[in-house]
């Protein structure tokens, strides 16, 4: 480790042993330095990559604060890197999206209210009357599926699956399903899924989102392997 590194690592010691809460603000700087046993410096360099992670913010002209530590501020980057990746990476992506989404969708299922339901059913519809139109069909897919997600009421599990999400390949696959005439098919999958919230039927939207989420997975695999890794990674039609 370098000694930035260890640095960072005493900081995170000092808020996993609660001694530093969430929203916590930390001791003055050169008071810090002191008590970890750091040069001011090594402080200084710490504090600004802890700061990049959303472990901490700097409240000008007041001081550094711990932050909420909510796992959407936490994994706020994971999207980001996954735009990056590329090839049988990507391909591992969906996979990942395979194990997570389905079990996701059941407690859903458990979980929904009347008004997620709501939410859900306004974007299948837009999804449905959008028809060839590939940029309408992307924009309510992705809030299709943030909403059932949602419902779930976990939400590192949501911002797991937001972060595993692009909108450069979901775009493309919209517009692969599209050419394909198999666009109606995919929005008769997300209206299975969401029959099976109305039903509240746990093992039903497992089974559905499993479906939809195979399907598009096959379809991506099908097209990565004969026309190369795409620029960007994740899927979610």
């Amino acid at each position: 480790m370098s000694l930035t590194d260890k640095a960072i690592a005493r900081i995170r010691e000092l808020i996993q042993s609660g001694e530093l809460l969430p929203g916590a603000k930390l001791p003055p700087e050169q008071q810090l330095a002191s008590d970890l046993g750091l040069s001011r410096n090594l402080m200084r360099e710490a504090v600004k990559a802890l700061v990049v992670a959303r472990v901490l913010e700097i409240r000008r002209g007041d001081g550094t604060y711990v932050t909420s530590l909510e796992p959407a501020l936490l994994l706020e980057s994971l999207g980001s890197a996954v735009e990056l990746l590329r090839g049988d990476t990507l391909l591992e992506l969906t996979e990942v999206r395979r194990l997570f989404e389905p079990i996701a969708t059941g407690l859903a299922a458990g979980r929904v209210t009347e008004e997620n339901l709501t939410e859900i059913r306004y974007h299948l519809d837009a999804m449905t009357r959008a028809s060839d139109d590939v940029e309408l069909l992307n924009e309510h897919d992705a809030a299709f599926h943030r909403a059932v997600i949602a419902s779930a009421g976990n939400s590192t599990l949501a911002t797991l699956l937001e972060g595993i999400s692009s909108r450069t390949v979901r775009a493309r696959v919209w517009r692969g399903l599209v050419d394909d005439k198999a666009g109606d098919r995919t929005i008769a999958e997300h209206r299975a899924i969401y029959n099976a919230l109305v039903a509240r039927d746990r093992a039903l939207a497992e089974a559905v989102a499993l479906i939809h989420v195979s399907t598009t997975e096959q379809w991506l695999r099908e097209h990565v392997e004969q026309e190369g890794p795409p620029g960007g990674a994740g899927s979610r039609p």
